[in-house]
């Protein structure tokens, strides 16, 4: 019987899983563009408008116009794929918003840029205290007025300030506005790890990953019924309350460690069931995302290769999905290009 429960278990879920293509038929698609608002928390605002829960997807910081936090945090997308994370009593002008010119400009706080794809055609740069700093790779950087400092933990980046030039390169920094000569020194990453801004930019990319995991199984599930998957672009996800980043193809990680998968290789991220719950692993911690009932042992769900047992007993409860209480919320909206909200 156990085992019966076990498996309508999982063709419930699979079920769940084919019906939610659907969705996305039937909703207009809009476009994500360089400074559409992400997410937002605490005191924020736009041109002195205040931003709230309700701004996100819709809210676009423009050219020309300042972004500010008070004590509260805020996200935008640049291009797809790159992230910019404000701190606490934080102000950005966007100088640039268009796909292969892409300027902000940092005038106080504190500023994270995680970049997880680029290419030779982008031209991202953030400018502070007079030393503008181009984005060449892949990796996660910082910006810092208070101290006047561009950090790479990875990645590389030009940095130019005074008629001066130095590219910096993973675990490297640059003091701005100096009077010696402006050059790159090591610094020590873990100093950094415990920081307000890292550790809320490391679980705003955990929650993305998780997000593009259901929307990239979500378009490959698609795939077999219609039109959907446009290629590599941002995609929203109701569930998430966000747009998540979904790769053209194959698996790219993030400098934090989460992936992010292409339809064709979402496959890759494995399901695992344990104490009535399904769960699905991001660097080898559990997380829980839908109940399934039945005193069952822990198995895993590897597509292709069927059910696995595991050792041991059911896996506790790992990070909750979403910021939203209760974890997923409403349906899936259409995404192209570079993905659709109504």
């Amino acid at each position: 019987m156990n085992r019966f429960k076990f498996q309508l278990a999982v063709c419930l879920f699979l079920a769940a899983i084919l019906a939610v293509p659907a969705a996305f038929a039937d909703v207009n698609r809009n476009l994500a563009v360089p400074g559409t608002l992400n997410y937002v928390e605490g005191q924020v605002a736009m041109e002195g408008q205040t931003l709230d829960s309700k701004s996100i997807g819709s809210a676009e910081l423009q050219s020309g116009r300042v972004l500010t936090t008070g004590t509260g945090k805020a996200e935008l997308l640049l291009t797809p794929g790159v992230f910019l994370r404000l701190g606490d009593n934080t102000s950005v002008k966007m100088l640039s918003p268009g796909l292969t010119t892409t300027q902000i400009a940092l005038t106080q706080g504190e500023a994270m840029v995680e970049v997880n794809q680029i290419y030779p055609q982008n031209d991202i740069r953030i400018e502070q205290n007079g030393g503008t700093t181009q984005i060449l790779k892949v990796g996660l950087y910082d910006f810092d007025t208070s101290h006047n400092f561009v950090r790479v933990f990875d990645g590389k980046a030009q940095v130019t300030s005074n008629d001066e030039r130095v590219t910096a390169k993973g675990g490297h920094e640059v003091a701005l506005d100096t009077t010696g000569k402006l050059k790159a020194r090591k610094f020590e990453k873990k100093d950094y790890a415990a920081t307000d801004l890292y550790r809320w930019s490391s679980l705003r990319s955990n929650y993305l990953a998780e997000a593009n995991v259901d929307a990239a199984r979500t378009y490959f599930v698609d795939g077999w019924y219609g039109p959907g998957w446009m290629g590599a672009g941002w995609y929203w996800n109701p569930w998430f309350s966000a747009y998540t980043f979904i790769p053209g193809g194959g698996i790219f990680y993030n400098p934090f460690g989460w992936g992010f998968y292409s339809p064709l290789w979402v496959y890759r991220s494995p399901l695992f069931y344990g104490g009535g719950y399904y769960y699905r692993h991001f660097n080898n911690v559990p997380v829980r995302i839908a109940h399934a009932p039945g005193p069952f042992h822990s198995r895993a769900i590897i597509p292709g290769s069927g059910f696995r047992s595991s050792p041991g007993p059911a896996p506790a409860m790992g990070r909750s999905q979403g910021f939203a209480d209760g974890g997923f919320r409403g349906g899936f909206h259409g995404g192209g290009g570079f993905g659709g909200r109504r």
